[in-house]
């Protein structure tokens, strides 16, 4: 039995847009097996949301705002989780990509990634978004922010980053 019109053009959204699912989820899930279940939770909610989408945003905003905010939903659970149980363990967020990586270079992804997990959610997925290159009116329209507080923040984390950058070295 085919599919209904929604649902393809549903289906099509998802595989033009899949990256932006996996690299949030990456970034703030730990484990593979949570990870996946994130992602299909992240599909969930935005098959849920697809009818009400307004065509007047952009569809990457819409995306990356419900993404985030249902993986924010999942740390908070998964955070809670773990400190009933057993710390979880420290995976390298995999939104960073760079090939032919040298030995410090990755020691150095390494320790930015480990920063990042560190952040406050929010401040995590503004340097996401920051690091995924997204105009400030972007970000502004995805976080709920303004613009003026997009810049202030992107600073302070950035000088935050670099400041455990310099405390690791000593």
């Amino acid at each position: 039995m085919p599919l209904p019109p929604d649902a393809n053009q549903f289906l099509n959204v998802i595989e033009d847009n899949k990256g932006i699912i996996y690299k949030v989820a990456n970034a703030y899930c730990i484990d593979r097996e949570n990870r996946k279940d994130l992602i299909q939770e992240i599909i969930i909610q935005l098959w849920l949301a697809f009818p009400r989408y307004d065509q007047q945003f952009r569809l990457t905003t819409w995306i990356y705002r419900i993404a985030l905010n249902v993986s924010i939903s999942f740390y908070r659970k998964q955070a809670s989780r773990a400190r009933l149980n057993q710390p979880l363990t420290d995976d390298i967020i995999s939104f960073i990509t760079v090939a032919d990586v040298q030995p410090d270079v990755d020691t150095e992804l390494s320790m930015l990634n480990t920063f990042i997990r560190e952040l406050k959610e929010l401040d995590r997925a503004l340097i996401l978004l920051y690091l995924e290159e997204r105009s400030q009116q972007e970000i502004s329209e995805i976080l709920g922010i303004t613009i003026s507080n997009v810049s202030t923040k992107v600073s302070r984390i950035k000088e935050q980053l670099k400041q455990k950058f310099i405390t690791s070295k000593s």
